[in-house]
């Protein structure tokens, strides 16, 4: 295999250590190497809600799609990325991860600390273990996990979107990554 067909695939399959929605042996499988202070990155999550919401709506009765989102961080790029992705592993660790996901993406506009402590509190967790955690960087082994396996993968930037573990690189519609969905899976 050359290196140019091996940085397109994924090379470090999902597992239960993944944050996902779904089920792993969905016959779709999205994995995201995405940052909350990504523009793009909100744009792409959108994108996956609606393609999600289309599953569920054609498929009610399937676990059809499996939604994956692993951190990269580009700190020159993104400086609030890491504390962000700290608080969101803080509300992980509490249960809460796909809750504090989906707030960061709605409210990427505010990111500072005092928004992320408001965000916590809306989501009714300890406040206290949440900035324990952000404070200690307990979970900075699992973020710098997903920044390699992206590295291993051939992630350079964000957001990467990989298909059933091929990486997509067309345009940023629900049309085009629909149709590379529907191209994967028949």
């Amino acid at each position: 295999m050359n290196q140019d067909s091996y940085s397109n695939q994924l090379l470090v399959p999902p597992s239960q250590r993944d944050h996902y929605q779904g089920m792993l042996n969905a016959p779709v499988l999205l994995v995201e190497y995405g940052n909350y202070e990504c523009s793009q990155c909100g744009e792409l999550y959108r994108l996956i809600q609606v393609i999600q919401q289309h599953f569920t709506s054609v498929f009610p009765e399937e676990n059809r799609i499996c939604v994956v989102f692993r951190h990269f961080i580009e700190n020159t790029l993104h400086p609030h990325a890491q504390k962000v992705a700290e608080a969101v592993e803080a509300a992980a660790a509490q249960g809460q991860f796909w809750q504090m996901h989906d707030l960061l993406f709605t409210h990427q506009h505010a990111l500072g600390n005092g928004f992320l402590v408001e965000y916590a509190d809306s989501l009714g967790l300890d406040i206290s273990q949440f900035l324990k955690d952000i404070s200690t960087q307990a979970h900075i082994g699992r973020i710098n996990q997903n920044i390699e396996s992206g590295y291993q993968s051939g992630v350079t930037a964000t957001p990467a979107l990989f298909i059933n573990g091929i990486r997509y690189s067309d345009r940023w519609t629900v049309e085009q990554i629909m149709a590379a969905i529907v191209a994967v899976i028949h």
